[in-house]
């Protein structure tokens, strides 16, 4: 979890140094924080953030390619080969490749690693409702849908090709 001080620090910068400061960095605090707060519980059951990201996307749709594992989670495939051998010596998944294909070594979740889908699941939900619970339903369906049109005006602009300037 943050220390008291880290957390001190952040607060009183979006209090008094800079309330107005960009939005940006107020999303990335936040983010920051979150994952901090995660890192502490996860960490709990012998489980790394890193490869929290992971086993999420093996939860969803077990059997990916690393390849896909990569693009899935935004890092690069150097990234994920480290994190899938890692999650391997711990017993979490298992790579092998599927009849008929030698090519593509495909991820799978081990008895293990699918089981903590349901102890880890309910931390994560735990630190989303610290995060909101001050906020009325109203509140967290407005801010739920202006990140969601952030991101939105990001894919478009990306989209577009926009050079900085």
């Amino acid at each position: 979890m943050p220390t008291q001080d880290s957390t001190k620090a952040v607060l009183q910068h979006w209090r008094e140094t800079l309330p107005k400061d960009r939005l940006a960095h107020l999303v990335r605090d936040v983010a920051r924080m979150q994952t901090k707060a995660l890192q502490a519980r996860l960490v709990e059951h012998g489980v790394s953030f890193g490869h929290w990201a992971f086993l999420r996307i093996l939860w969803i749709q077990d059997g990916q390619t690393q390849r896909q594992l990569s693009e899935a989670a935004g890092v690069m495939e150097p990234t994920t080969f480290s994190a899938v051998k890692a999650m391997e010596a711990l017993g979490l998944i298992e790579r092998r490749h599927l009849a008929g294909n030698r090519k593509n070594m495909h991820v799978f979740l081990t008895d293990k690693g699918r089981a903590l889908e349901s102890v880890l699941v309910p931390l994560a939900e735990e630190v989303n409702a610290i995060c909101v619970q001050s906020m009325s339903p109203r509140t967290v369906a407005t801010v739920r849908k202006a990140l969601l049109e952030m991101i939105e005006n990001l894919a478009a602009d990306e989209a577009e090709g926009t050079e900085p300037t």
